[in-house]
């Protein structure tokens, strides 16, 4: 069978220069936001030949991409500028420990300022793919 292709496509940047725990947190977080606020992405419930039941995850994959803080400002004024459904993961965020604080942390700085560390993106493949110029895929 061909593979199947998407019209849509969800995107994860990360800026390059973080750990490797914090660019698996950061992309967890992201992706719950897609995740909840698209739920067509979502497919349906998994289970086993035994009758385990699992929960149901994303219908299509995640690209998960990589650049600097330059790359990431850029993509993140090119995805409000397209109305993109877009999820952000600020530097505060990792100095929070719950939802509230996550929420006031990035509501104390406006939208020019935010230091990202992470973007998710959801949208139709060209426009997505243009917010992502200068990104790289994640190694």
């Amino acid at each position: 069978m061909p593979p199947v292709r998407f019209d849509t496509k969800i995107a994860v940047l990360l800026r390059a220069d973080l750990e490797p725990w914090q660019r698996l947190n950061v992309t967890a977080f992201l992706v719950s936001g897609v995740g909840t606020a698209e739920p067509e992405v979502i497919g349906e419930p998994y289970a086993d030949a035994d009758g385990a039941a699992y929960l149901p995850m994303f219908r299509q994959p995640v690209l998960v991409f990589e650049g600097g803080k330059e790359t990431l400002t850029a993509a993140h004024n090119r995805a409000l500028s397209r109305s993109l459904r877009t999820a952000v993961f600020t530097s505060d965020l990792f100095r929070t420990g719950n939802d509230r604080d996550n929420r006031a942390a990035v509501r104390a700085v406006g939208g020019d300022q935010l230091d990202l560390v992470g973007l998710a993106v959801y949208g139709p493949r060209n426009p997505v793919d243009k917010v992502l110029k200068g990104a790289r895929m994640h190694p």
